[in-house]
């Protein structure tokens, strides 16, 4: 059943209001009629079963039949991905989003090969939170992650300490896994810091660990 983000004041009195692309997509691409039932979202964790009562190319109404609390992990997770090759970027925002993150925030490292053009990194960051988007549609979340503007390396290392567990994947890391570190239980939010497909230098891990990764 189609889903659809809604900001929460477009839910009043018991009707939803869609409008713009999202009711243009209703009444021309999937082509729904009156009595048709839709998902909606508020984008805050809240779902709406409602039923279709009036379709127009810019604006379509339902009634909420009944609401209930999304299914959305109760963990906040930030990943901190470096900028791949290519545009794996938008691969790993979809697959990242299906999985259940909170937040994506790309930055530069070291070993990255493609770097983003600052006068292209507003138009990109668009792109990428429709891809997100979308993909939060396809999954069933209750949220859209947000995407991030890119960051420096140091930057992201500041930022990721509002987590309260902050992960960096490396692979020459032999005695630490992530079954040891969340043994004691799992915390309220967790920063994951993955590398581009150079991984990273032993500087900048040497870093990360002495900011508290």
């Amino acid at each position: 059943m189609p889903k659809f983000f809604v900001p929460k004041e477009s839910i009043e009195n018991n009707i939803a209001k869609i409008e713009g692309k999202d009711a243009f997509h209703i009444a021309r691409s999937l082509r729904m009629a009156v009595g048709d039932n839709i998902y909606v979202s508020d984008g805050e964790g809240h779902d709406y079963l409602a039923a279709l009562t009036d379709i127009k190319d810019d604006i379509c109404t339902a009634e909420i039949l009944s609401e209930g609390d999304s299914a959305e992990p109760k963990m906040n997770i930030t990943l901190y991905m470096a900028y791949p090759k290519g545009d794996k970027l938008e691969t790993v925002i979809q697959k990242a989003v299906e999985l259940g993150v909170t937040r994506i925030v790309p930055f530069e490292s070291s070993r990255c090969i493609k770097r983003p053009k600052a006068d292209k990194v507003i138009k990109q960051g668009e792109r990428l939170s429709k891809i997100a988007e979308e993909a939060a549609k396809q999954s069933g979340r209750g949220i859209i992650p947000e995407v991030a503007l890119p960051l420096s390396y140091s930057e992201m290392l500041e930022d990721a300490k509002s987590s309260a567990l902050r992960l960096i994947c490396y692979e020459k890391e032999s005695d630490l896994s992530v079954k040891a570190l969340l043994s004691g239980g799992m915390p309220e939010s967790i920063a994951i810091i993955v590398g581009c497909e150079g991984g990273f230098s032993p500087e900048e891990v040497e870093e990360a660990v002495n900011s508290g990764c």
